[in-house]
Order: structure tokens, then C-alpha cells, then sequence
């Protein structure tokens, strides 16, 4: 028995049967997670605003507190942020996840309590591994180092004694130091801050270790792996890691990246395991290599809803439990944690299983494209591009799109700016089949295209390669976990990035 089977075995089998029971015990498990927060935070001050110590169902949880976005629930984390004990969660909360789910200059401060940290980020970390090592018997991933790639802002000290950084920062500072020796680089290199001293930093730290695991964003973790391979003279990346044979990712899609890191990797044993991790907690995990749908973590002290999204900007709109949803249906999905009450994630999601229940992300409730009724999810955007790519040969380093209004006789269309790692032979060409492919993915756009009549072809703008990153270097969000707006529906990134193309010209 290899040293990770045995390892599996000691720590890990209990917890892969708990997992087990999703399929069985959907609702007792969901409301034991509903029972324990609404215990715990009875004698907050947002738990007796809201009559926690009367409440008895989830039915009555929901007719209490009302749904929150970020602006809805500041109030309560700004009385945290000065210092009080017992707002939102029982005890001070000492570490604020610094949101990087946005571009804008407006930071969100997440509140990361003690209970958020172990029961819903550690166990979803834990979780990664034991539902891998299940799905993979052969593994020897113990045998060496995990390169973590976290964001790139260190925890900086606040007023009374709190912290605030990316969520990577809080995990990294809080964890146990054993966890330390089977990761790579250092914790002082995984702290730092300027991202392209960090990557330098990062390539010099293990381009001569023994790294059997990645985990990180998968746009990022391609500029590391650039630079390693640089470092090291190598072709791919086998040469350099040679038992490398597993990378968790999540944060974006990694269809457009999927071709790319298989060249790059050329190993018959490498794995990629899809992990959905958030600022507010960890909801997700890939559990087959069949099927790259996310199982919903349902007993790690978050209680699900969702909105169905047709009726999201309705006053009476509902939010559902997760054994009342269907699969199909595109969800806003709402959360209950150690710190946060039925908070608007600001993530849509498709159960494509009930049995467990499996999601897809597919995109953002204010990241897509509806300026004409088309209804543009970033899951159609990542598909159709994913296809195109196929067909010509081209591969994507990022993109974003956004509408261009009508104006005189000219008809609205998309805009579509893409930064191409590999262009392809005609951009014309590409502009025409990513149209056509996007009409297969997606009816609403389909039926706005029909005979040019409410919508024209989009517009394909190549931008010079870097373009995006020196725009998220501009706003101090260059690194890690932060990532470009793929789709928007008005023109504000849009018009930034052509300024910037413009200066440049």
C-alpha cells in the first residue's frame, strides 16, 4: 500500500462515507446546518434583531430575514469592522476576506469567522482531497508538495487587532503550521504582494520540487507554469514535475484553458478537479471524471437557496430550499453561514443532478449580456468560445464582451475583445463562426439574430497580448484570485480597455 493509500485510509474514509450521504439526506442534512447557525447566533445582535430564539423551520427563517446583497448586510459588518463582538456571529471576528469577486474599486469585507474557517473553507479543502483520492486509487499525490497559488494581497492590520486580505491570506495565516510542510512556496512568498516579484519569486521557490498537485486559478497558474518552464529550458511540464498528476481549479471556466494545459502537461496520469470557492465560503466540488457538474458540499454550516432567475428583479420573487429546486432552472444563489444570513452570493447556478445534487456555474447575476433580450450567460459565452477555438485552431489567453447599441441605421451587436495566445488565421473568419456557435448555445440569441433584424453579427477586437492584466495592474488587482469581467451589460470595461488600446496605439 502506497504511503497516500495509507494516508487515505487513516484520516480520510470517514469522511468520504459522510459524503456519501448527500444523495440520501439532502434535507435532514440541510436543516441540521439551518438548526445549528440559527442556535448559534440566537443571542447576536442580528439573531434578536430578527427573533432567532423563536424561530422553529426554515419556513420561518425565510418569513424573518429578509434576502441581503452587500450594501443590504454592510451595516451589521461595518459594526464588526469597529471592533464589536457578537454582531452577525457570536464572538469578535478577528479576519475579513478582502472580496476579489469584483473589479471595481469598492472593496467588500467578508467577514471570515473562527466557524467559517473550519467548518465550511478547511472541511471544502479537505473535502478536495478525499473525494479525489476516492476517484483516483492510484494516486501518490502524498509523496510530494501542493503548489497553492493564492491572491496577492497580504492580511493588512486594521483597526482593533482585525485583519483583512484575500481569502488565500486568511486561510494561509490561519492554518494549521503542519499543513505548511506539504505545500509549496513558502508562506512568506504566498503572502506577497506585487504579483510579478511573487511570480518570479514563486518560479525560483519549485521549479526544483517535487510538486504532485496545483491549486489555483486557472489563468494565473498558467502564467506560473510559463515562467517555470522558462526557467527550467523544458518543453512541458513533465520534465520539470515529473509525478505531477492533479490540478484543483476553480474561480473561472477552464474550457478555454482546457487545451492549453493539456499540451502543456502531456502526462496520461494528470487529473483537473473543478473546486468552487468563494470569499463567502466553499459550496462545491467535481465528483466525477464523467461529469465536470460541481456536488453541492451540503453539511460544511452553509444553508442553500436559490432564486429562480427569471423572477430575481421581482418584488415578490421566492427562494427556494435546495430539495424544492429543478434541475434545468437558472438560479441566484443565496446563502446562510457563520456570518452571513441569506446573502445574495451574486452567482448563478443549473442543478444538472437531485440525486446528489450537482450544479453548474453559469454565471454571474450581474455578469451577462441582456441589453436586447438575449439573455447571454457567461456559460454560453465560455461554450461557444471553447467550440470556436476547436474548430480553428486558435487558443484564448482571456476576453470580455459587452453591447454596442444601436446608432442611426446600424443595429446593436455585441462587442467582444479577446486577448489571443494563439491567433487564428482569420479574425473575420472566427468573428463568424463564434456568431454562428453562439446562436447554437443559446435560443434567446438565436432568435435577436434571426435575419439581422433586432441584432447584428458581433465584433471580434483583438487586443495586444497583456492588455487585460495591465488593466487589472491599473486598479491594484493584478494576481491570484482576481479576474477579467468575461461578460457586462453596459460598456463601462468595455470603454476602459479601448482608451487603453488607444494610448497604446
Amino acid at each position: 500500500m502506497s504511503f497516500t493509500r495509507f494516508i487515505y485510509y487513516l484520516a480520510f474514509a470517514r469522511r468520504a462515507r459522510l459524503i456519501a450521504r448527500y444523495a440520501t439526506r439532502t434535507r435532514d442534512l440541510q436543516f441540521e446546518q439551518w438548526n445549528y447557525l440559527v442556535h448559534r447566533a440566537r443571542n447576536t445582535a442580528f439573531g434578536r434583531a430578527h427573533g432567532f430564539d423563536k424561530l422553529s423551520s426554515p419556513d420561518a427563517f425565510r418569513e424573518a430575514v429578509p434576502l441581503a446583497t452587500y450594501d443590504e448586510i454592510k451595516p451589521w459588518i461595518e459594526r464588526m469592522l469597529n471592533g464589536e463582538k457578537d454582531i452577525l456571529w457570536p464572538g469578535l471576528c478577528e479576519w475579513f476576506a478582502k472580496s476579489s469577486g469584483t473589479t471595481s474599486d469598492k472593496s467588500k469585507f467578508i467577514p471570515v469567522t473562527k466557524d467559517a474557517l473550519h467548518r465550511t473553507h478547511y472541511r471544502g479543502g479537505t473535502d478536495c482531497v478525499v473525494i479525489y483520492l476516492g476517484l483516483n486509487p492510484e494516486s501518490r499525490m502524498m509523496s510530494g508538495k501542493g503548489l497553492i497559488l493564492g491572491g496577492s494581497h497580504a492580511p493588512v492590520a486594521m483597526a482593533h487587532g482585525l485583519h483583512a486580505g484575500d481569502l488565500s491570506a486568511c486561510l494561509i495565516q490561519n492554518i494549521s503550521p503542519l499543513v505548511n510542510i506539504i505545500r509549496t512556496p513558502s508562506k512568506e512568498i504566498a503572502l506577497m504582494n506585487e504579483w510579478e516579484a511573487k511570480l518570479k519569486a514563486i518560479t525560483e521557490a519549485t521549479k526544483d520540487v517535487n510538486v504532485t498537485n496545483l491549486s489555483g486559478v486557472p489563468s494565473w497558474m498558467m502564467g506560473v507554469i510559463k515562467n517555470v518552464l522558462q526557467a527550467k529550458g523544458a518543453k512541458d511540464l513533465t520534465e520539470v514535475w515529473p509525478n505531477l498528476e492533479v490540478f484543483f481549479h476553480g474561480g473561472i471556466s477552464f474550457d478555454p484553458y482546457r487545451d492549453q494545459y493539456r499540451k502543456l502537461i502531456p502526462s496520461p496520469r494528470m487529473h483537473y478537479l473543478e473546486t468552487y470557492n468563494a470569499s463567502e465560503g466553499f459550496f462545491g466540488i467535481q465528483s466525477s471524471w464523467e461529469d465536470n457538474s460541481l456536488q453541492l458540499v451540503i453539511d460544511n454550516a452553509v444553508f442553500y437557496e436559490f432564486i429562480p432567475m427569471d423572477e430575481f428583479d421581482s418584488p415578490d420573487r421566492r427562494a427556494l430550499p435546495l430539495w424544492e429546486v429543478e434541475t434545468g432552472v437558472n438560479y441566484a444563489m443565496v446563502i446562510s453561514t457563520p456570518g452571513l444570513w441569506r446573502y445574495i452570493i451574486g452567482d448563478t447556478v443549473k442543478f444538472t443532478s437531485r440525486n446528489p445534487y450537482k450544479i453548474k456555474i453559469t454565471g454571474r447575476t450581474k455578469s451577462y449580456i441582456n441589453a436586447f433580450g438575449e439573455e447571454l450567460m457567461v456559460s454560453n459565452a465560455d461554450e461557444a468560445l471553447m467550440k470556436t477555438c476547436i474548430r480553428t485552431g486558435a487558443v484564448i489567453a482571456d476576453y470580455t464582451a459587452a453591447p454596442t447599441f444601436a446608432e442611426g441605421d446600424k443595429k446593436g451587436h455585441h462587442t467582444w475583445m479577446i486577448d489571443f495566445e494563439k491567433a487564428p488565421d482569420d479574425i473575420e473568419a472566427f468573428a463568424d463562426l463564434l456568431d454562428q456557435t453562439l446562436q447554437q448555445v443559446n435560443s434567446n440569441y438565436e432568435a435577436k439574430r434571426y435575419k439581422g433584424i433586432f441584432l447584428s453579427r458581433l465584433e471580434l477586437i483583438p487586443v495586444p497580448h497583456g492588455l487585460f492584466n495591465d488593466w487589472l495592474k491599473a486598479k491594484g488587482k493584478l494576481g491570484g484570485q482576481h479576474k477579467i469581467p468575461r461578460l457586462s451589460n453596459s460598456r463601462d470595461y468595455l470603454e476602459e480597455l479601448l482608451k487603453m488600446i488607444n494610448c497604446h496605439g
